[in-house]
C-alpha cells in the first residue's frame, strides 16, 4: 500500500500506530500526520510548530502517549497545545523512542541518549545520560519489558545497556561505517 502525501514534504519518521491499521509520520513542514491505512488518507493532522521540521516521532505500544522531536530550543503551537516540552539536547536531535508511556529515550549528534521516565500526569524526569559512543547516537530499541536498550552510532558500534545502571553490558563491534538504525526482537510479552 502507498500513502501518498500531497505536500510533497520530506517524510522524516514512521511508526506503526499499536492497532496496526494507522501510520503515524512526522515531516520537514513540521507536521505529524496520522494516516488510516484502510482508506490510504491522512485522517489527523498537527502541526505543533509550522515550518520547523519535525525529525522523530513515537507512539507508546499501548497508544497512550504521542512523542515527537525538532531541534528547536522553543516553538509556538498555533493548532493544539502539548502536553508538556523538554529542552534535551545541545545538538541535533536524531531518534527519539516511547516505551510503553513508561520511558523516553532521546538519541542525539552530542553522542548522548538521555532516559526519561513519564509519570501518569505526563511529566517527565530525565532519569539517566548513557555516554559511551564516540560519535553521533542514530537510533535506539527497548527490549520488551524495558530492562535493556540498544543503540547505534556513527563511531561503527552498537551498544547494549542496562537502563537499571546506565552501563553498556555489550559492545558490538565490526561496522565499516555508521551504524544507522536498530531493531530487538527479544520474545519477552
Amino acid at each position: 500500500m502507498t500513502v501518498a502525501d500531497p505536500s510533497n514534504s520530506q517524510v522524516n519518521d514512521v511508526c506503526v500506530h499499536p492497532n496496526e491499521g494507522e501510520l503515524i509520520s512526522c515531516d520537514q513542514a513540521g507536521c505529524i500526520k496520522q494516516w488510516d491505512l484502510s482508506e490510504n488518507l491522512c485522517s489527523h493532522e498537527l502541526t505543533p510548530a509550522s515550518d520547523v521540521p519535525i525529525w522523530s516521532v513515537s507512539l507508546a505500544s499501548d497508544g497512550s502517549c504521542l512523542v515527537a522531536g525538532n531541534n528547536k530550543e522553543k516553538s509556538d503551537l498555533p493548532r493544539y497545545q502539548a502536553v508538556t516540552k523538554i529542552s534535551a539536547h545541545k545538538k541535533y536531535l536524531t531518534r527519539i523512542l516511547c516505551r510503553g508511556g513508561r520511558y523516553l529515550a532521546r538519541c542525539s549528534a552530542d553522542t548522548t541518549v538521555k532516559i526519561w521516565s513519564i509519570s501518569q500526569s505526563y511529566e517527565f524526569r530525565q532519569e539517566k545520560v548513557l555516554q559511551g559512543h564516540q560519535r553521533w547516537v542514530w537510533d535506539c530499541a527497548f527490549s520488551a519489558d524495558s530492562p535493556c536498550l540498544v543503540t547505534t552510532s556513527s563511531d561503527h558500534t552498537a551498544r547494549l545497556w542496562e537502563m537499571a545502571s546506565g552501563e553498556t553490558v555489550r559492545q558490538y563491534n565490526g561496522h565499516h561505517k555508521a551504524a544507522v538504525c536498530c531493531a530487538l526482537h527479544d520474545d519477552a510479552g
